[in-house]
């Protein structure tokens, strides 16, 4: 069996894998290979972040012609916009970044790779098996997979992979869930002519922000003509001549879904197609772990030998793009580190990770909510304002909705967390997320002027509805 070696080995190709790999090797000597069975770049340059936001993005821009004087209204244009996602994709072809790969002195890998032992993998691919083995560290950035419970496995529901891969718009689209990917994903499909029913199980929408960011949202998806029914379970799942025609098409007859809903609307939903988007699972299984001792819980609990690394959905935490390829940078600095027999400087603390949904209104928040800072025993100075209540916001929109708010430690005066409601507020989260990380207590965050008019001035507002002894020191 053919043996290839490097000095470290990275599973999955995705853009925590790519990070890994790039910051072991950058600047010094050492070799990397990336091994992925699917296209290089993953799940979030070819079905997740990037084609969402291409679809997102001109749906949002019509949305503010329909609102705001002096400027005609805009339609979607839905052949043009499916073709935007299809630039954005690069049309599913994987060369540039298998170009950037090799410049950065990567070399691509194809094909299924599980490990074998020790610092060693097994690769399977059509031309065969072969090893390929590490000689300073193996990381594992295989992402994760859509979870589908039993109830829906003989329907053959869409994923994620199916939504923003879209070919064939059902004239009715039953989504499941309540979270970032069902949100986001009712927007566009509306905007394509579906007509859309959102099932809740929980009683709101983004159950892990703060309540008025849910409530938002869901005013703004009931605006666009979202039907949303909250607290309904779905408890059985029956379709007509199921088939696997291929992503992004409808896999089938109608869908009959039958919920816990008392009312009759709510009690059972028939539909063309249903998107299941309860939640994503690390990619664990078949990967080899019985070969070294370990289990997939050591991998998400962070038990694995000085050799092995884990980085993004893989490590078990929050399933976001900039979060993995964060790990992913630190990972790749201890490795390179460690080559040279020294310790690479990290903080002492984990960071904070930000997330923004691109729905309308868009939400974007950073550290903990209210009710987990109470959790954790802080006692909490809370702030809270209209978004309209800048000048720049209110200037984005003629209608402005949505509000925000700082949560604060009364006794330290930290930023503890921020959540931002409204147009483009993804442009705001990130200055929250510096305040965290530097430790900048509010009366020093006094100080940092936003220029006029902007919708930076909203944290001028934010700080001023906080008590006056927050102005200066404790």
């Amino acid at each position: 069996m053919e043996t290839q070696e490097y000095d470290v080995v990275v599973l999955g190709g995705g853009p925590a894998g790519e990070n890994a790999a790039q910051y072991a090797v950058e600047g010094t000597s050492m070799t990397a290979a990336i091994v992925e069975r699917e296209l290089l770049g993953g799940e979030c340059s070819y079905w997740a972040c990037m084609p969402s936001k291409a679809l997102l993005r001109p749906i949002t821009v019509a949305g503010v012609t329909a609102d705001l004087e002096g400027v005609s209204t805009a339609h979607v244009a839905d052949r043009a916009l499916l073709a935007r996602r299809d630039t954005w994709v690069s049309h599913y072809d994987d060369s540039g970044q298998v170009s950037w790969a090799e410049g950065a002195g990567i070399a691509v890998v194809r094909g299924d790779g599980r490990l074998a032992g020790e610092r060693t993998i097994r690769v399977t691919s059509s031309a065969g098996d072969r090893l390929v083995r590490a000689r300073q560290a193996v990381v594992i950035a295989t992402g994760s997979e859509p979870h589908v419970p039993d109830v829906y496995s003989e329907a053959l529901p869409w994923g994620s992979r199916d939504a923003t891969g879209v070919l064939e718009v059902p004239d009715r689209l039953a989504i499941v869930g309540g979270g970032v990917v069902a949100c986001e994903a009712a927007v566009w499909m509306s905007a394509l002519g579906s007509e859309v029913t959102l099932l809740v199980r929980g009683p709101r929408l983004l159950a892990r922000m703060e309540p008025f960011a849910g409530e938002a949202v869901l005013d703004g998806l009931r605006a666009r003509g979202v039907t949303v029914h909250l607290g309904a379970a779905v408890a059985d799942v029956r379709r007509s001549d199921p088939a696997d025609t291929g992503v992004g098409r409808i896999h089938g007859g109608a869908v009959i879904l039958t919920t816990s809903a008392g009312t009759t609307s709510a009690g059972t939903i028939e539909a063309d197609e249903v998107l299941l988007a309860i939640g994503r699972s690390p990619r664990l299984e078949s990967l080899g772990l019985e070969s070294v001792g370990l289990s997939p819980d050591d991998v998400t609990g962070g038990r694995l030998p000085e050799w092995l690394h884990a980085v993004g959905d893989a490590a078990g935490g929050p399933p976001l793009t900039h979060w993995g390829k964060h790990q992913a940078r630190v990972v790749g600095a201890r490795i390179a580190a460690a080559a040279d027999g020294e310790v690479a400087w990290e903080p002492d603390r984990e960071a904070p990770v930000p997330q923004v949904v691109f729905t309308d209104p868009e939400v974007a928040s950073v550290g903990l909510t209210e009710a987990a800072a109470r959790d954790e025993g802080h006692e909490v100075v809370v702030s809270r304002v209209p978004t309209s209540s800048a000048s720049g916001t209110s200037l984005l929109r003629d209608h402005v909705a949505g509000q925000s708010q700082l949560v604060v430690d009364a006794h330290s005066r930290l930023l503890l967390g921020a959540t931002f409601v409204g147009p483009e507020v993804a442009e705001l989260v990130h200055a929250a997320t510096v305040a965290i990380v530097a430790d900048v207590p509010v009366h020093v965050l006094r100080h940092a002027v936003a220029s006029y008019p902007t919708a930076s001035e909203l944290w001028l507002r934010l700080l001023e509805e906080l008590p006056p002894r927050f102005r200066a020191p404790a």
